[in-house]
């Protein structure tokens, strides 16, 4: 047991330390976005903001990233990434505390310029990473590096989900205290971007960006982001406000919910890092296509819950089928990033990378909407359920041809 989990860890702790750094870095960013993830919809609920306005406002943070990712894309061509890490890394916890304040003076009508600001900072860490990554790194160690920066989503989720359970239970602080306690604790990330020094392109020229967006490879980016577009659009309905479904059919408290995401979020880091294990044994066919496939099962059977949500076992049924789904459809993220980047090959990455943010933020933006306008005529969470179960499956299978594409592309076998 102790020689397998060596095994494991080894290649991640050999990775380069600029690569560690900003992995750290961004490890204390997801603490914060993790904690807001867990439990600011509750925190909404409870200070008399319907299901309706709670989708309004978190909308607004996918806008902007929607709106900025594209062109930062080609703005962090060429250029040096620290700043971008930097700013995002100081902002988004300076932010966080400014909404808190904000929900506590009942001063709502500066909460959307505030959502906004927040996905513009959180944009400038999450567009310029996957790049850093991909140009800082050796290429035998891009899966493990990649995969480890996935997991530092689950990790900041264990960690903060861990911290509200506690501070909740041992403490007389309420949500918004404790969500504000979280956010300067995000503001230690900023230790390890100030020993940052690494930039192997730094040195080039700055690029004309006509003459680069004519060199990019658009049909290749184009059937990339397919079923990530139609992914992204199902997750949108539904990831945002898996927490509201706990909290109205189960009646379960902010701290309670943010201990069940905790403990899914060491689930999804367990699987994430083994990734790599995965991919290498089963390739991105198997290792995508049936890992998604299992979890829209999953996801099919947490709704069903709602229809049965008084007998006893409906909430254990909806708990596990919650456990399930979020590592295996974690787990294929790595794998879709890192076929998607290696797809479109080097000189389309950042695009790419800047495109999926995009894509992420502006699907979920028009997903919230949706998913507002849907609540609004009644419809229950069950039934949103499914409608995104139907659109993940669509996304696998557009995953699956684009496999077929890139075996074909580089000749590679499962």
């Amino acid at each position: 047991m102790i020689n397998r989990l060596r095994d494991l860890l080894t290649p991640y702790i050999k990775l380069e330390s600029h690569i560690l750094n900003v992995i750290k870095a961004q490890f204390f960013l997801q603490i914060v976005g993790g904690a807001f993830f867990l439990i600011l919809n509750i925190f909404l609920a409870k200070n008399d903001f319907s299901d309706s306005d709670i989708a309004h406002l978190i909308s607004f943070r996918f806008l902007a990233v929607m709106l900025l990712a594209f062109p930062l894309g080609f703005f962090i061509k060429g250029r040096v990434l620290r700043p971008f890490l930097f700013l995002g890394s100081l902002g988004v916890p300076i932010i966080s505390i400014l909404v808190l304040m904000v929900i506590e003076y009942n001063k709502q009508e500066y909460l959307p310029a505030l959502f906004i600001c927040w996905g513009v900072l959180y944009t400038f860490f999450q567009v310029s990473v996957l790049p850093y990554i991909m140009r800082n790194t050796k290429e035998e160690n891009q899966s493990h590096a990649i995969s480890l920066s996935f997991a530092t989503n689950s990790f900041g989720m264990i960690f903060s989900g861990l911290l509200i359970f506690l501070f909740d239970n041992l403490t007389p602080l309420d949500n918004g205290q404790v969500l504000v306690i979280i956010s300067i604790i995000g503001f230690f990330g900023l230790k390890y971007l100030i020993q940052l020094d690494t930039d192997y392109l730094s040195k080039k020229a700055r690029i004309d960006f006509a003459k680069f967006s004519s060199n990019l490879d658009w049909i290749l980016i184009i059937k990339a982001i397919i079923p990530t577009l139609i992914i992204a659009i199902g997750a949108g309905l539904t990831i945002p406000f898996i927490n509201l479904f706990f909290f109205h059919n189960f009646l379960i408290e902010a701290s309670d919910f943010a201990l069940i995401g905790s403990c899914t979020s060491i689930l999804v880091a367990i699987s994430s890092l083994y990734v790599p294990k995965v991919k290498n044994r089963f390739g991105f066919r198997k290792g995508i296509t049936i890992s998604q496939s299992i979890a829209i099962v999953a996801l099919i059977i947490l709704a069903t819950t709602q229809f049965f949500k008084d007998y006893w076992f409906a909430f254990p049924l909806a708990l596990s089928c919650y456990l399930i789904r979020a590592p295996l459809m974690n787990m294929a993220a790595p794998m879709t990033s890192q076929l998607t980047m290696n797809y479109v090959g080097k000189k389309n990455q950042e695009m790419l990378s800047a495109i999926m943010a995009a894509i992420w933020s502006g699907s979920w933006y028009f997903s919230s909407q949706i998913f507002r306008f849907l609540i609004d005529l009644g419809f229950q969470y069950a039934y949103i359920f499914y409608i995104t179960a139907a659109i993940y499956s669509l996304g696998v299978f557009s995953y699956y041809l684009l496999i077929l594409s890139y075996e074909r592309k580089f000749k590679t076998k499962n």
